[in-house]
């Protein structure tokens, strides 16, 4: 098995106020993370890439252009889930050609769909290729519960290497663990790092590590090592940031983070707003204080 392990950034992606990708700024997000964040790989199209405001086209343009650029730098996870069964497939398909080193997909959601029919459309998607699949697990945006034996009965599958947590239960979290010692589990809560590394999970994905990288590493690092204490300290001063960042507004206010740096992040898919320019002078008080 391919080591997924580490601090992954959900791929922030740039694109004008009419909704076109900027393939340019696409670029410098992807080297900032590389470069700066120091990430150990990427999760592309996934929530924070505004996956489910995109068309096919633009899905397959963002995952060509960030293979491109990364070339065999950093790993990378290829979010392809879908309502539309079909198009699941066709981008398995497409990133597993392009080289991505993993596939994942979100629980189908909006419809009430049984366990049953979540299953068939997991083994419809491996099936169609030989990549592997983590599980996509995001129960306060998809209204989708799995329990513990449902979870096994979709990793009994070996190219199932493991799920993205993001979920809030943390006793779920540690019978997970307990039950599964040969399955990956990523954190997808950036302000619960901490809890989640002393649960035991072998990396985290998110999307505050396109401009905190290194100090979600260094958190990751400390409380793996059991330096609580140390890790804690660290996660305060994070969390600080990401208080601030999801007032003023998650995906918009990170990527003016990035424009603050220098980087050509544009803004965000209609229906999201703006952000509000008239919060900028506190933005950049927030960037300069935390170094970010």
């Amino acid at each position: 098995m391919k080591d997924l392990t580490g601090i992954f950034s959900a791929l922030l992606v740039p694109f004008d106020k009419e909704g076109n990708i900027i393939e340019d700024g696409l670029r410098e997000v992807i080297n900032h993370n590389i470069n700066i964040s120091k990430v150990d790989g990427l999760y592309v199209n996934g929530s924070s890439g505004e996956n489910f405001l995109l068309s096919t086209a633009q899905k397959k343009r963002i995952f060509e252009i960030t293979k491109e650029e990364v070339g065999n730098r950093v790993k990378l996870i290829a979010q392809i889930g879908s309502l539309d069964l079909n198009e699941a497939v066709e981008l398995a398909k497409f990133t597993t050609e392009l080289g991505y080193d993993s596939l994942s997909a979100v629980t189908p959601f909006y419809y009430p769909l049984s366990f049953e029919e979540i299953k068939h459309y997991y083994k419809t998607i491996i099936d169609a290729t030989d990549n592997t699949m983590i599980l996509y697990y995001i129960p306060t945006l998809t209204g989708v519960k799995i329990s513990l034996d449902q979870f096994a009965e979709l990793l009994e599958d070996e190219k199932v290497i493991g799920v993205k947590y993001t979920a809030a239960d943390f006793y779920q979290l540690e019978r997970f663990r307990k039950k599964f010692p040969d399955k990956l589990i990523w954190s997808g809560f950036d302000e619960m790092l901490v809890q989640a590394a002393i649960s035991g999970v072998d990396g985290a994905i998110g999307s505050t590590y396109n401009v905190q990288g290194q100090l979600s590493k260094q958190i990751f690092t400390l409380a793996k090592e059991g330096k609580v204490d140390e890790a804690y300290a660290l996660q305060h001063k994070a969390n600080d940031v990401i208080e601030k960042v999801l007032e003023l507004g998650l995906y918009q206010t990170l990527k003016e983070i990035l424009k603050i740096k220098g980087i050509n992040a544009g803004y965000c898919k209609k229906p999201m707003k703006e952000f509000n320019e008239e919060k900028l002078p506190e933005l950049k008080q927030l960037v300069e204080k935390y170094n970010l």
